[in-house]
């Protein structure tokens, strides 16, 4: 647990949600990280950082230079994503600008792989991906991937982490509706501390 003197850094963020293995739009969607103690973990915070989850996510190479206009809009398609996943968790509809910004993700990348021809092994066929198109791929991927977790069998599994005050979501295994072990020993921590007081 991170004391209110430090700050928090990605290096004490919890370990992915339970599903993020599946599903790399929930681990984008917990890219922002409430922390106790008021703190808070952006992981698209900066251009930098941005980059870097995009390699870690084979969505970008390492030298793409994510600049500050990509990484805002990476940060406003995860809102986007987390307004989604809340409505389908809540059984609430959705906000049509949320889904109009998940369709307009999907939009950028192309669908169909193209035709080339290498003069030594001829023809193959490939998707194109100038570097321009680095952030437009790796939207229309994140942006497909939350469309299929929201339209597949996952769906139902889908909530939010019943830790206070942590933000993140997962994928419900069993009875289990903790996004990870530290937040785990928080809820269950907390119902002692309420149960001891209650019958002080």
């Amino acid at each position: 647990m991170t004391s209110v003197s430090e700050t928090p850094t990605a290096e004490s963020a919890p370990p992915p949600a339970p599903g993020a293995e599946d599903y790399v739009a929930l681990d984008f969607a917990n890219s922002a990280l409430a922390l106790p103690g008021g703190h808070f973990i952006d992981l698209l915070g900066t251009p930098g950082a941005a980059n870097r989850w995009l390699t870690e996510h084979g969505l970008a190479p390492a030298d793409a230079g994510v600049q500050e206009m990509c990484a805002a809009q990476l940060r406003s398609l995860r809102e986007h994503l987390r307004s989604l996943f809340a409505a389908r968790v809540a059984g609430l509809p959705a906000l049509p600008g949320a889904l109009s910004a998940v369709n307009d993700a999907l939009s950028k990348a192309p669908t169909a792989a193209l035709l080339y021809w290498d003069e030594k092994n001829g023809p193959y066929r490939a998707a194109p991906c100038p570097t321009n198109e680095i952030l437009d791929r790796a939207l229309a991927t994140l942006a497909a991937d939350a469309a299929d977790l929201l339209t597949g069998p996952d769906a139902d599994r889908l909530t939010t982490c019943g830790s206070t005050p942590c933000n993140r979501y997962l994928l419900r295994h069993g009875r289990r509706h903790w996004c990870s072990t530290r937040c785990g020993d928080r809820a269950r921590a907390a119902r002692a501390y309420a149960r001891r007081t209650q019958v002080t």
